[in-house]
């Protein structure tokens, strides 16, 4: 039972996948929703500001190397877009704009790329934070409700 929490902790830190695919791991093994939420919620946003305050520093000094560069270019590349289209959409309204970006639980929009691009935008990390708390709970909110009907139609696995 504590492997499958550990699991959901740590697949809710991975990029890309983060709790959207955590929550649905959990409810599908049987774990208690609100439980599984707590875990992934936990999980999403303990790289929050670490991504904020290194990240971008990482991916600019890694971008121009031989094996990696490319990879850390894309990173940086995605940042300022999302940062970009963020920004053009939102206007002043950047904090909710971040918040929805994070919350909307589509590939490509979480925590990460969320807290990458408010780095870019230099947000500010307290505000990028909240922004990006607000939206983890809004995606698990959402990924919670989706998930626990598509277990009750299949019923439990494990």
């Amino acid at each position: 039972m504590l492997r499958k929490y550990l699991i959901v902790f740590f697949v809710s830190m991975v990029p890309l996948i983060e709790l959207r695919g955590a929550i649905p791991y959990g409810v599908m093994f049987g774990l208690p929703l609100w439980q599984t939420f707590l875990i992934a919620i936990v999980g999403n946003m303990l790289p929050v500001p670490i991504i904020y305050l290194f990240a971008r520093k990482v991916l600019e000094w890694g971008a121009d190397k031989p094996v990696i560069g490319k990879f850390f270019s894309f990173c940086l590349e995605k940042g300022r877009r999302g940062g970009e289209k963020l920004q053009a959409k939102a206007g002043r309204g950047l904090f909710l704009a971040l918040l929805l970006f994070v919350g909307i639980p589509i590939p490509g929009t979480g925590a990460w790329t969320g807290t990458l691009a408010a780095s870019i935008l230099d947000m500010g990390l307290k505000k990028s934070a909240l922004a990006c708390m607000g939206g983890v709970l809004l995606a698990g909110i959402i990924m919670g409700a989706l998930s626990l009907l598509g277990v009750s139609a299949f019923g439990t696995v494990g």
